[in-house]
C-alpha cells in the first residue's frame, strides 16, 4: 500500500509536466480554411508571331505589345491540411497541402496588332462576353515550412513565425469557349491569312510553374492537451507567366501571346488541430 500511494503521488507530481501543448517530439495536425486573395498586378499581353511566311500587305511585325491590356485573377477558399512536426520546444518543420484551389482569369484590353493587321483584326480582350477568359484553374501549391514558436512548450498561447518553400504549378485549365472562337475569328483569322494556312485556328493556353518564398505568421491556442486552434497568415510573392497559343488548322504554331501575373497571394488559414 506504502509503495502504492508513493507511485500516485509521484504521477501526480509529474502530471503538470506531461499536459505540455507542444514539445520537442509532438507531431501536429490540422485541418482547416484557406481563403486565398491576390494583391495582383499583370503586365501587357506581347504576342510573338512564329516565323511563318507573312503575306507581305499585311506587315505584321515578329514582336509586337498591346498597351492596356492584362490579366487579373479570382480569389478561393479550400479545405487545407498541416503537418508540424517539432524538432525541439520552438522550431517545428511544417508541410502544408489541401484541396487545391480554383481560380478564374480574365482579361482587360484589346489586342491590336500596329499596322495594316491591326485595321483587320483587333481583339477586345476585356469584353463581359469573352470573360473570364479562363473558366477554371487548379493552382497546387504544396509548402514546406520552418517556424519559430514563441512561449514555453505548456503556455496554451503560442505565436510563431514561419519562413518555407513552395511549389506553384497549374492544372485543369479551361478556357472560355466564347473567348476561343474571339480569337479565332480576330486574331487567330489574321494571322492564318497571313501565313497561307486556311481553315479554323486552334487556341490553347498555359501558365508557367515556380518555385517560391513563403512567409508565415500566427498563434495556436491549446484547448486540451490534444486538442487546439490555429490561426495563421501567409504570404506567397507568386509570380507566373500566362502563354495563349494560336495554332493554324494543321499544327503550326502562329503566336503566342504572354503576360506576367504578378499574384502575390495574401492566405488566411483557421484550423483545428490535434497534437500526438
Amino acid at each position: 500500500m506504502k509503495k502504492l500511494l508513493c507511485a500516485a503521488a509521484g504521477a501526480a507530481a509529474l502530471a503538470p509536466f506531461a499536459a505540455h501543448a507542444q514539445s520537442a517530439g509532438s507531431n501536429v495536425v490540422t485541418l482547416g480554411w484557406f481563403h486565398i486573395m491576390p494583391q495582383q498586378s499583370s503586365t501587357p499581353l506581347t504576342t510573338n508571331v512564329a516565323p511563318t511566311p507573312i503575306n507581305t500587305p499585311l506587315s505584321l511585325p515578329p514582336t509586337f505589345t498591346s498597351p492596356g491590356t492584362g490579366n487579373h485573377t479570382s480569389g478561393a477558399d479550400t479545405v487545407g491540411l498541416t503537418v508540424s512536426h517539432f524538432l525541439t520546444d520552438n522550431i517545428a518543420v511544417t508541410t502544408v497541402g489541401g484541396v487545391p484551389p480554383v481560380f478564374k482569369v480574365s482579361g482587360q484590353g484589346t489586342i491590336k496588332p500596329p499596322g495594316p493587321a491591326g485595321a483587320l483584326g483587333s481583339q477586345n480582350i476585356g469584353l463581359s462576353t469573352v470573360n473570364p477568359l479562363v473558366k477554371s484553374v487548379r493552382q497546387w501549391s504544396p509548402a514546406m515550412i520552418f517556424q519559430y514558436y514563441f512561449a514555453k512548450s505548456t503556455s496554451k498561447f503560442r505565436p510563431f513565425l514561419g519562413l518555407g518553400v513552395s511549389y506553384n504549378w497549374f492544372s485543369d485549365m479551361q478556357l472560355n469557349t466564347n473567348f476561343i472562337k474571339q480569337t479565332q475569328q480576330n486574331l487567330g483569322a489574321v494571322l492564318a491569312a497571313g501565313a497561307g494556312k486556311p481553315g479554323l485556328t486552334q487556341v490553347s493556353a498555359k501558365a508557367s510553374s515556380s518555385w517560391q518564398p513563403v512567409f508565415n505568421a500566427g498563434v495556436t491556442y491549446a484547448f486540451t492537451d490534444h486538442w487546439g486552434l490555429v490561426a495563421s497568415v501567409t504570404y506567397i510573392p507568386l509570380k507566373t507567366t500566362s502563354t495563349v497559343t494560336i495554332k493554324a488548322a494543321d499544327g503550326t504554331t502562329l503566336a503566342q501571346s504572354k503576360s506576367d501575373l504578378k499574384a502575390d497571394p495574401i492566405i488566411s488559414y483557421v484550423g483545428m488541430s490535434y497534437k500526438f
